[in-house]
């Protein structure tokens, strides 16, 4: 079955610009930390914090957490996801959840070609049929085996699934989808909204960081003001291999 993207901000830090603020502030006067606070409404908060970013003080940001849930994503996306190594992860477990009928990601060029996603579909539901052929042969082989070794049929039934399934899930593709909660500093999106917002970017993963960027827009939205590809606020990095469209990118992101 096909699925879909689906992303929420379930956490973020409390009064996230305000504590920015606050800790960016002592960087540049002699205030203490009782009266670290004082003084900041939201407008100062705002007019603090846009300079910060247009100047590009990023340290202090590091004190602010996001934490998002994501599902309908598949393999692909997370092994890249995964590359942002400062940040949390806990993805759903092949290992311990059993798939008794696995979502895919479909890309969008086999989506719209009718023969091959034909052969894309039968090969994912031939995968599907492989990982339970795989498990009905050897569940029966290892539940005798724990039998055997005196564990209880309740025992036996629990532990024979986990290491058959463990050793099925190696026939599923790429495309399975995955479901995956992350936590990142808001410096981490930053640098992940740079590389993944950009049209030379995969584009299951740019989908991915353009939506969640839109949702930490609308929570921190003088934070992320500036955010979106490298080539928001300077000139295109990529040289030749450049998309060619700064001008739409850009219009999209100061709008998103």
């Amino acid at each position: 079955m096909k699925a879909n993207l689906k992303v929420s901000l379930i956490r973020h830090t409390p009064d996230v610009e305000k504590l920015i603020a606050s800790a960016a502030k002592l960087c540049y006067s002699q205030v203490g930390i009782d009266s670290i606070e004082e003084g900041l409404t939201n407008e100062s908060t705002d007019k603090f914090l846009d300079k910060l970013m247009s100047m590009g003080h990023e340290s202090p940001i590091e004190h602010a957490t996001f934490t998002f849930a994501v599902e309908g994503v598949s393999r692909v996306l997370t092994h890249q996801l995964v590359r942002h190594r400062i940040a949390s992860y806990s993805q759903q477990s092949q290992r311990y959840v059993k798939l008794e009928q696995f979502e895919y990601i479909i890309p969008p060029a086999i989506e719209e070609d009718e023969e091959a996603k034909k052969v894309f579909i039968n090969a994912m539901e031939q995968d599907q049929k492989s990982y339970n052929k795989i498990i009905d042969i050897l569940l029966e082989k290892k539940q005798r085996k724990y039998l055997e070794k005196g564990y209880t049929e309740k025992q036996t039934k629990m532990m024979a699934e986990k290491t058959v399934i463990e050793d099925a899930r190696y026939v599923f593709p790429n495309a399975c989808e995955t479901k995956i909660v992350v936590s990142m500093n808001a410096r981490t999106l930053f640098n992940f909204f740079k590389h993944r917002c950009c049209n030379r970017a995969q584009w299951e993963i740019r989908e991915l960081a353009t939506e969640m960027l839109r949702q930490a827009k609308k929570v921190a939205p003088t934070l992320f003001k500036y955010c979106g590809p490298n080539c928001l606020n300077e000139p295109c990095p990529e040289g030749k291999m450049t998309c060619g469209q700064i001008k739409e990118v850009r219009e999209k992101f100061k709008n998103l």
